[in-house]
């Protein structure tokens, strides 16, 4: 599935919503159905600088595609990476460096966070390009 499908499924998704106490709801879910990341690979060097909560992320390039892992030791923001792993999970370098990132704003995420986690999430988008950015000049 491309990302911009994946994009659109969960707009609608968080459309379904009426207020932003059940879409926190949702993205705890999305959280607690996140493949875990194996444990060597919490190190120092896969923390998210710039999160104010612990988030792991891995990636590594699996034939043409980059499959990234992560983990959160808090509910909301293991949510929010699950979020990003879904859409650029199995994709290619191109497609991530190359991705619209609108549907964060479309479903609200970003305004509907506190300033600290806001940046998080930024931080967490820009090392998910960086991992896409050092796989796509290996080639």
């Amino acid at each position: 599935m491309k990302i911009k499908d994946i994009q659109e499924e969960i707009v609608d998704e968080f459309s379904m919503f009426d207020d932003w106490m059940e879409r926190y709801e949702y993205i705890i879910e999305l959280g607690k159905n996140l493949p875990l990341i194996k444990e060597e690979f919490k190190t120092e060097n896969n923390l998210i600088k710039g999160c104010q909560s612990k988030v792991w992320l891995q990636g590594e390039k699996k034939d043409d595609k980059i499959v990234f892992t992560a983990d959160s030791d808090a509910i909301l923001t293991k949510g929010i990476i699950a979020i990003l792993i879904r859409t650029f999970s199995n994709q290619s370098a191109k497609d991530i460096l190359e991705a619209d990132m609108d549907f964060i704003d479309k479903i609200g995420l970003k305004e509907h966070l506190s300033p600290t986690r806001a940046n998080g999430l930024v931080s967490m988008i820009k090392n998910i390009k960086m991992y896409a950015l050092a796989f796509n000049t290996q080639n």
